[in-house]
C-alpha cells in the first residue's frame, strides 16, 4: 500500500461502504466504456479508484485532495490517481479542482537479455510462456492477457493482438524457441479457439507473479540488478532491439502499436556505442548455421574470407 508522510486517514465513519464504493466505481468504468475509452485506460482508472477507495472517502473531494497531498509517492503516480478521480467526479457530478502534478520524463532502463532469460528459467510454465511472448513481441501486459487462441497462428508463429489504446493493428512474429514453449503450454491445457490463453489473468495479476518470480530469481542468483526489471521493461527491450536491428523508427512505431511517433522516438536515444564485450559473437559457414543464429536473435555484422559474423547483446 502507498505510504504517507503524515498520519494516515483511518476514520471509517467518513468512508463509503465497500458495496457503495464498488457500485460507484463501476458506474465510472461503464461511462468510460460508453465513451469508447480503451480497455487499457479503463483498467488503469479502475485500479487507481480502488486505491483511493481504500484510503479516503471518494464522495468527499477535499478528503481525496488531502490524501494526495500527504501521499509519499512521485508526482507521476499522483497524476494517475488524480486523472482517475477526475473521471469519478465527472460521472457523479462532484465539484473538484484537480491538483497539478507533472509526469517526469525519463529514459527507460533496458534489461539485459540474459537477465530476462534467467527469470524465464525460474518461472512456472504459464508465466515463462507469458514472459517469453512479452520479450519477443513487446505486447502491453493487457494485450497479452487478452490473447485468445484465435489471435495466434501456431503454424507461422505470428500473433495478431487486439491493440490497446486504440493503436494500429499489427502482426508480431515470435521466435522458434518461444513458439515451442507456447505449444507445450497449450498442449497441457484444454484451450478452445475463443478462450483466453492465460485464462483468468489480468495485467495486475501478471505483474504480481512476474515481480514475485523476478525477486526470487534475483536472490537465487545474488544479482540485485534483476530485481530492478519491471514488467513493462520487456516492451522497452523489444522496441530497442528492434530499432537496433532495423534502424527503421516507423516500423518500430507500427510494431509497438503507437499512434504518435513521439512515443516511439525515445528508443532512438537508447542506442549508444557499446563496447564489443557487451556482445556474444558467433560465426556461420553454412546457410543452416546462419539460419539458426538468426532464429536465436543474432544479427549479421559482416563477411570476412567467406565467413559470416553475427552478434547478440549479452
Amino acid at each position: 500500500m502507498p505510504s504517507l508522510n503524515k498520519r494516515r486517514v483511518t476514520s471509517r465513519q467518513h468512508q463509503p461502504t465497500l458495496k457503495t464504493a464498488n457500485e460507484k466505481i463501476f458506474n465510472v468504468l461503464w461511462e468510460l466504456q460508453k465513451q469508447g475509452k480503451s480497455p487499457y485506460t479503463i483498467e488503469n482508472v479502475s485500479k487507481a479508484l480502488n486505491v483511493l477507495a481504500n484510503h479516503c472517502n471518494l464522495n468527499d473531494p477535499e478528503n481525496v485532495r488531502g490524501f494526495l497531498a500527504r501521499l509519499n509517492r512521485k508526482d507521476g503516480y499522483k497524476r494517475q490517481l488524480s486523472y482517475a478521480y477526475q473521471k469519478y467526479t465527472e460521472t457523479h457530478k462532484l465539484e473538484w479542482k484537480k491538483p497539478t502534478y507533472y509526469q517526469p520524463q525519463r529514459l527507460p532502463k533496458i534489461p539485459l537479455e540474459k537477465e530476462i532469460d534467467s527469470i524465464i528459467a525460474n518461472a512456472s510454465k504459464k508465466l515463462a510462456t507469458a514472459i517469453s511472448i512479452s520479450k519477443d513481441t513487446g505486447l502491453r501486459p493487457i494485450e497479452l492477457t487478452n490473447l485468445t487462441l484465435r489471435n495466434i497462428d501456431l503454424n507461422k508463429g505470428i500473433i495478431y493482438p487486439e491493440t490497446a489504446k486504440h493503436g494500429t493493428p499489427r502482426a508480431l512474429k515470435i521466435k522458434k524457441a518461444t513458439l515451442n514453449i507456447l505449444n507445450n503450454y497449450i498442449e497441457s491445457k484444454y484451450i478452445n479457439t475463443n478462450d483466453k490463453i492465460f485464462d483468468n489473468w489480468n495485467s495486475n495479476e501478471y505483474g504480481k507473479l512476474f515481480r514475485h518470480t523476478r525477486n526470487k530469481t534475483a536472490e537465487k542468483l545474488s544479482n540485485p540488478s534483476i530485481k530492478t526489471i519491471r514488467l513493462y521493461d520487456l516492451r522497452h527491450f523489444f522496441a530497442t532491439m528492434l530499432y537496433r536491428q532495423t534502424r527503421d523508427i516507423l516500423f518500430v512505431k507500427q510494431q509497438l502499436g503507437h499512434n504518435n511517433i513521439k512515443n516511439t522516438l525515445i528508443y532512438t536515444q537508447l542506442l549508444v556505442d557499446e563496447q564489443d564485450d557487451n556482445y556474444t559473437v558467433k560465426v556461420a559457414q553454412t546457410i543452416e548455421q546462419a539460419t539458426q543464429l538468426l532464429e536465436n536473435g543474432f544479427e549479421y555484422i559482416q563477411e570476412i574470407d567467406g565467413i559470416r559474423l553475427y552478434r547478440k547483446r549479452k
